[in-house]
């Protein structure tokens, strides 16, 4: 079953259970991914929905840290919810080793050797592990990588 029905049979049910902290954080996603779709006059496939969970997942995460500050539990909470209904629909997150094999593996078919390489490094681990991992820690394990090269 494709992302996009996966996600409006989740929201059938959330419906039908009467679960309306679930069937919100699901509109919200419905919502993003119609406004993509509207947007850019396309028909959304599973990589773009999963890019566009991820930007809402770090959109969720950034809030939670602010809320947490501004001592805002109840929100917190929230925000919480929605990250693990949100959550639910990417793939398995990669291992810290297998991360790391895919920054050797770029680094190595790039022959990438200082910082100035960055990008082309970036680019092709971003292929490989978009939304199974972190991309903030994956870029510093980059640049920890080719600073010491």
């Amino acid at each position: 079953m494709a992302l996009k029905e996966k996600i409006t049979v989740d929201m059938q049910d959330a419906m039908r259970s009467k679960d309306s902290e679930k069937l919100n954080a699901i509109r919200l996603l419905q919502s993003s991914i119609k406004q993509k779709e509207v947007d850019d006059r396309v028909e959304i496939d599973d990589t773009m929905i999963l890019n566009i969970i991820e930007k809402m997942l770090k959109q969720r995460r950034d809030s939670i840290e602010a809320f947490k500050k501004a001592n805002r539990n109840d929100l917190v909470e929230k925000e919480e919810f929605e990250v693990r209904v949100l959550q639910a629909y990417m793939p398995e997150p990669l291992s810290l080793e297998d991360v790391e094999k895919e920054i050797d593996s770029a680094i190595k078919s790039n022959d990438a050797n200082s910082m100035k390489d960055m990008g082309l490094v970036m680019n092709a681990v971003k292929l490989k592990v978009s939304g199974r991992a972190n991309m903030a820690e994956v870029s510093q394990k980059i640049k920890e990588k080719l600073t010491n090269a």
